[in-house]
């Protein structure tokens, strides 16, 4: 059967103004007039054809039928409370389940760091991680979120994004591999004049090709050195695995190679210089669909995530 909404909302007065059995008190709380109030309760018998309150200028009673409709529509109202109260509480606290994407090794390594400490500051937030390196299409695969390293030209401009965190590409070895170059480097033309190798990133931009400015905000001529590159794997994780095998000089995203780093299994060479070209700088951004009400539980992940990478 259907039911007009404009019916529901009549049955809501009604069960009001039998509670409060006045209809200038059930006015009130509604913040509607008393003929407002009055005019509804009418719709509501014209509608059914019956009489369900008995009416003088000084009393107010159910009929027979009233007191049976009155049950129904009290029912009404209570369970309209109950949702009310349920959806401000669940608007008050993160909840509920966030289904994201992020490529693969970023997912790896630094989302997944994150976690644990969202976890215990909001339990009640469940997260569903795909990890892949091709661009997802949330509408049709059900996401929440996306998270992907990008340069803001290259962002969809159809969603909305919030930069996380900036992603250098950094060139990085062994001590020892270094060693056998000779030891310290301080300009990129003495990569190729020691016979160094690389081990790039095998997609997109990212090739043995490499462009170089000083970091010292100076500027300065652009540097350009093509080394070898007998390993090309399309994963800074694979890349990092075998540079610490003292394969080459690998060509690393920062975050995957910060751990290595911090304990000395790897150096980075040339930190006075900064890789551009297919290698420039890029940022971790957090997509998602413009909507005039973003969940709570994503935009806590994504704030999360957003104070995690200052």
């Amino acid at each position: 059967m259907h039911i007009e909404p404009l019916l529901v909302s009549e049955m809501l007065v009604f069960a009001k103004v039998v509670e409060l059995r006045s209809f200038a008190a059930a006015a009130r709380q509604l913040n509607l007039t008393t003929s407002a109030v009055s005019r509804s309760v009418g719709r509501l018998e014209a509608h059914w054809g019956v009489r369900l309150l008995h009416r003088t200028t000084r009393s107010l009673s159910l009929t027979e039928l009233g007191a049976e409709v009155y049950a129904g529509c009290s029912q009404l109202a209570a369970t309209a409370r109950d949702v009310h109260a349920t959806a401000g509480h669940y608007s008050d606290t993160p909840r509920g389940t966030v289904r994201l994407t992020a490529p693969t090794v970023f997912g790896e390594i630094w989302l997944t760091a994150q976690l644990p400490a969202l976890r215990r500051r909001w339990p009640e937030v469940q997260l569903h991680i795909a990890l892949s390196d091709q661009p997802e299409d949330l509408i049709a695969q059900g996401l929440d979120l996306a998270i992907r390293i990008a340069r803001p030209e290259q962002l969809p401009p159809h969603m909305v994004a919030r930069a996380l965190l900036p992603v250098r590409y950094i060139a990085v070895a062994t001590p020892l591999y270094l060693h056998g170059l000779g030891g310290a480097l301080t300009h990129p033309a003495q990569l190729p004049e020691r016979g160094a190798q690389c081990i790039a990133l095998g997609y997109g931009a990212f090739q043995n090709q490499l462009q170089w400015q000083p970091r010292d905000g100076v500027g300065g001529p652009l540097i350009t050195t093509s080394l070898p590159a007998p390993l090309t794997v399309a994963s800074s994780l694979g890349i990092t695995t075998l540079a610490l095998q003292h394969q080459g000089i690998g060509l690393v995203a920062d975050f995957c190679a910060h751990q290595l780093l911090e304990q000395g299994q790897l150096v980075q060479l040339l930190p006075d210089w900064e890789l551009t070209g297919g290698y420039a700088p890029r940022t971790a951004y957090a997509l998602y669909m413009p909507s005039r009400h973003v969940p709570l539980k994503v935009r806590a992940l994504i704030d999360h995530l957003v104070e995690a990478g200052k």
